[in-house]
């Protein structure tokens, strides 16, 4: 082979080797180095800003978060209306906590008991209140905090918390001699049952709830 058809062959395989198309972030010289929409910059393939593409920059799918454990589990029993489970917990609060509506009367000598554990008060049924389970009441931490409550009918109603079911104690006068609620009950007024469409002779509901 002559030193010109030699020289001649290394310059084929130099121009075919740099015409060789580079991905993001790979090596280039000019626009035509890179692949499809990717410009030359600094030396490497990347994105071009005039265009507004993200292919080097499109973040990788996100991972869901796992759904919250229940590990919520009774701490005992209590003998009032039969035995019942004491639960100090309840199931953890999400964008869609699962729950029972029950109804509730908050006023002086209503089936609610007591005055209620937040302000020591009775109150008017037409306020949309309600209150929680003991874990989701959660040491008075939520007395006045707002939650969206939402029916299977599709309505939705935003009501007070500003009491405790007491998922603990039960049959006494405090409790009007009910049994213990349930760890994943919301209490509601009337006022809550009829924005949310829901007759009160159900007597429970399921629905879900979250903070606002």
């Amino acid at each position: 082979m002559s030193n010109l058809a030699f020289l001649s062959l290394i310059f084929t395989i130099f121009i075919s080797t740099s015409n060789a198309i580079s991905q993001c972030n790979g090596p280039c010289k000019t626009w035509d180095d890179c692949d499809g929409q990717l410009i030359c910059i600094n030396g490497k393939c990347n994105d071009d800003p005039n265009v507004g593409t993200k292919i080097c920059k499109s973040s990788p799918p996100s991972v869901p978060s796992p759904t919250p454990t229940n590990t919520c589990r009774p701490s005992g029993t209590i003998n009032c209306n039969g035995v019942h489970p004491i639960y100090r917990c309840s199931p953890p609060v999400t964008s869609s906590t699962p729950a029972q509506l029950t109804f509730n009367d908050f006023g002086e000598g209503g089936d609610g008991g007591g005055p209620s554990s937040c302000d020591g008060k009775y109150h008017n049924n037409n306020e949309r209140i309600v209150a929680l389970s003991t874990g989701w009441f959660a040491g008075r931490s939520r007395c006045g905090k707002m939650i969206l409550i939402r029916a299977n009918n599709g309505k939705t109603v935003t009501a007070k918390v500003v009491d405790e079911c007491d998922s603990t104690m039960g049959c006494d006068a405090e409790h009007a001699f009910q049994s213990p609620c349930k760890n994943n009950i919301v209490d509601g007024s009337i006022a809550v049952w009829r924005a949310l469409g829901l007759d009160t002779n159900l007597g429970i509901v399921p629905v879900t709830w979250s903070m606002v």
